[in-house]
């Protein structure tokens, strides 16, 4: 009986760090620019290709932490919104937005950055519809794959959550560079650690796609 509960042991062992492997080869995969490699190109078609890919990549991920991990989508983060979600969401999209109206309007002139953005033009010039499906898409996708997925995972590798979500904010902030430049990491990483320590302080997946969503509603519909 020992040697059988020793021999299960193993096997459980085994699947969690082959587990554990794939996860960390997820992330290394999905923080490349390969979406940009698969289909290049800026034009419309090409748009709508890298988004479709990105709900792919989604769902694929989503369905890695269920079929494959076995866990519930709760070991990402997930939990079911209440009232505090839409409270802690709308509290840091203003935190992000009004920080980000900081940046532009006083750090960007003392370092002699210009404001305008080629990248925030040309999605402002895109419809209406594909506009709000991108932006939903980076909320659900940024947030599942950088905060949920990174953050958790990289903590149970390394038993270290600040490094973690270090390693977590660096990804997500230097993502920003292809098709957006240097000078946009200001932007992106002042938003990674709004959002970072948003999800640090609720871990709940929803209040922060909702937090990231309202954000580039603002700066990509609004403004």
């Amino acid at each position: 009986m020992t040697s059988a509960n020793a021999a299960l042991g193993q096997e459980s062992s085994y699947e969690t760090r082959k587990h554990t492997l794939a996860g960390l080869l997820i992330m290394i995969v999905l923080a490349l620019p390969i979406f940009g490699l698969l289909v290049p190109g800026e034009s419309f078609a090409a748009q709508l290709g890298r988004e479709g890919l990105y709900w792919l990549c989604t769902l694929g991920l989503l369905g890695f932490v269920r079929f494959v991990e076995r866990r519930p989508l709760s070991s990402i983060g997930w939990i079911r919104p209440g009232w505090k979600t839409l409270v802690f969401g709308v509290a840091g999209a203003a935190a992000m937005v009004a920080g980000m109206a900081a940046i532009y309007i006083v750090i960007f002139p003392l370092l002699g950055l210009s404001a305008n953005e080629p990248t925030v033009t040309a999605i402002k010039l895109m419809p209406l519809w594909f506009r709000i499906v991108l932006l939903l898409r980076a909320a659900v996708f940024e947030e599942v794959f950088y905060r949920g997925f990174m953050i958790e995972r990289l903590t149970e590798f390394t038993r270290l959550r600040w490094l973690a979500a270090l390693v977590s904010l660096v990804a997500f902030t230097l993502a920003h560079v292809t098709g957006w430049g240097w000078a946009h990491l200001l932007i992106a990483g002042f938003g990674g650690i709004v959002l970072t320590a948003l999800y640090l302080l609720r871990k709940d997946l929803a209040c922060n796609m909702l937090a990231h969503f309202l954000t580039d509603v603002v700066g990509f519909l609004v403004a």
